[in-house]
């Protein structure tokens, strides 16, 4: 089992008309993500409102904040337990076979516009070999073809934009990934986490998107911007893409500072705790199996 310290903090100054936020901070909770400790600190004295999607596990804070400083610590230790398989057994599900609940993540999204990639995902992956090694070409493809660098795009930057332009953040490299797969018919969805153990280099620790594509009968992890240790990313939220999961939504006039997060692995071989690394097995941190349609 893998345990991971969290924090989370916030930082906002809101203008004299106040501002309602959602923040999906919260480590979610799943059949594999648990807590063994959690609190959270509002630096105003607001109603705050927690809803859990029992879909996802998403939980998501709403509060409207006052004028001035708005400050949010979030801690946690969460644990998270893994399957471990072999990729060479994983094969992809016949659309007919999905179960209900992982049809939405066929479909075009907002920043996955697979619609508009059928012919181009076809012409480079179409004639593998069908299964997690088609997945896995899919994402060293775009770990190759598309440059880690930050400040290279914004909140309109889609799948197909990163395409042509081959440059991008960590949710350009997810939104890529998403949609080539569900242009050959493969659900995939986006997943915000942690960057646990990203290089240095590319600057603090910060929130990290990656994927999740549905083979066999479960949903497997993927990182195509390779900037963190799969084992252990911790999830906050799960959707279509991007637009589902924001870290936070805000309504109003409000400056914010970068958040600061720190994410660091608990090693104590007496609770079977060790740390996290990398494998050339396929994880996932989904339950299954779900039980598809004949």
């Amino acid at each position: 089992m893998i345990r991971i310290d969290l924090q989370v903090d916030l930082r906002y100054v809101v203008d004299g008309h106040g501002a309602d936020f959602v923040f999906l901070v919260h480590a979610a909770h799943t059949a594999c993500q648990s807590l063994a400790q959690e609190s959270l600190w509002v630096s105003q004295a607001v109603d705050a409102h927690m809803s859990l999607d029992p879909a996802t596990g998403n939980r998501t804070l709403r509060l409207r904040a006052q004028p001035g400083d708005l400050s949010l610590q979030y801690r946690a230790l969460v644990d998270i337990t893994h399957h471990i398989a072999d990729p060479a057994t994983i094969a992809e599900v016949p659309v007919q076979r999905l179960p209900p609940e992982v049809m939405g993540y066929i479909h075009p999204s907002r920043y996955c516009q697979s619609d508009r990639l059928g012919r181009f995902a076809m012409a480079e992956f179409g004639s593998l070999w069908q299964g997690y090694a088609r997945v896995l070409a899919i994402q060293d493809w775009v770990r190759q073809q598309v440059a880690f660098k930050s400040n290279t795009s914004d909140g309109h930057t889609s799948a197909v934009d990163t395409l042509i332009e081959r440059v991008g953040v960590c949710r350009d490299f997810a939104h890529l990934m998403i949609a080539l797969c569900r242009a050959l018919n493969i659900p995939a969805r986006f997943v915000s986490g942690t960057d646990y153990g990203a290089d240095p280099a590319l600057g603090p620790p910060d929130f990290h998107a990656y994927v999740e594509v549905y083979l066999g009968d479960r949903w497997y992890l993927f990182d195509p911007s390779g900037t963190a240790i799969p084992m252990g990313l911790v999830r906050f939220g799960t959707g279509r893409d991007a637009a589902d999961v924001a870290f936070a939504t805000i309504f109003g006039g409000v400056v914010a500072s970068a958040p600061v997060i720190r994410a660091t692995a608990i090693e104590d071989p007496s609770q079977r705790l060790v740390l996290p690394h990398r494998v050339n097995d396929a994880l996932s941190t989904d339950a299954g199996p779900t039980t598809a349609w004949h």
